[in-house]
């Protein structure tokens, strides 16, 4: 049987100055999930609004319009204020509350979510009780659980990141994330996760370190990889797109080892195009790993 992932979470419109692009992390996965050929199905909720319908739209275009997108009549769909300092890092300005604040538990999605091998969720979707309660109901299934950590100040509390990270099989995080979650800025990083690891018990940690790549704890080891030299143009949408990749190589058991360099790969390539969903395929990601190899040997 083929491979399904749910996202649940946010979707919105990343606002830059003038210009918009659809975005939140549950989306831009579940796209970087198709790209990876592995069927994705995104359970949000939009806005009865102008901003909703063509988030709909573009929704339906990228076959992520599955009959698991809510539509709410009192509270807006989400417009997110991007900006980018100078390293091309992006900060958010996140509206509350919005239309992804209340999603339900349904029919439809509790047959969906028999059919689900994983599911994907983060912190900032918990932010109010109805969409928790929702999360949480959820995990009633068994299925690989994945918490893509993705703190957003204020936007979370420490008692529900360690709800959701008790019940985790996969916690991905950054190294800033893994710093505010641990604690203790001088402990070595592998120290800090494998703190972190003994708190919660997940099979597999994964914290992403930008430009440097990623290290991952996986079955009592640790796998890492530097990461590839890109020119950046903003780092929108490359947690995401790692995130991705590396679902895809667990739920294709592939090598850890491989499926770290890949999801390093994609994460690198999304940050050398604009928005958080650029166009790529297999050869072009290769030949980004391939490069590598040859200028390191």
């Amino acid at each position: 049987m083929k491979k399904q992932v749910l996202c649940f979470g946010e979707v919105l419109w990343d606002a830059f100055g003038n210009d918009k692009k659809p975005g939140g992390a549950p989306m831009n996965v579940a796209m970087h999930l198709a790209r990876q050929g592995v069927s994705s199905s995104l359970l949000s909720r939009i806005g009865n609004d102008k901003e909703g319908l063509e988030l709909s739209e573009f929704l339906k275009l990228n076959k992520l319009h599955s009959g698991l997108i809510q539509v709410d009549e009192k509270l807006p769909t989400c417009k997110v204020e991007v900006q980018l300092d100078a390293q091309h890092q992006a900060t958010y300005t996140i509206p509350k509350p919005v239309s992804w604040d209340c999603i339900q538990n349904n029919e439809t999605v509790a047959e969906r979510i028999k059919h689900m091998s994983a599911i994907v969720f983060g912190s900032l979707a918990c932010r109010c009780k109805t969409s928790r309660n929702t999360l949480l109901d959820l995990f009633e299934q068994k299925m690989l659980k994945v918490f893509d950590v993705n703190l957003r100040h204020p936007h979370y509390e420490q008692s529900t990141i360690q709800t959701l990270a008790a019940v985790a099989d996969v916690i991905k995080m950054n190294e800033e994330e893994a710093n505010l979650l641990i604690g203790n800025y001088n402990e070595p990083l592998k120290d800090k996760i494998i703190e972190f690891q003994r708190k919660f018990h997940s099979q597999t940690i994964c914290v992403t370190r930008g430009e440097n790549g990623a290290i991952v704890w996986h079955n009592e080891k640790f796998y890492e990889h530097p990461g590839f030299n890109v020119d950046v143009a903003d780092t929108v949408g490359a947690g995401d797109a790692f995130l991705a990749t590396f679902i895809a190589g667990l739920l294709n058991e592939q090598p850890i080892d491989q499926v770290l360099e890949r999801a390093c790969a994609v994460g690198a390539y999304v940050t050398t195009q604009r928005g958080a969903n650029p166009v790529y395929d297999d050869a072009l990601i290769n030949n980004i790993i391939s490069t590598a190899e040859i200028a390191v040997s």
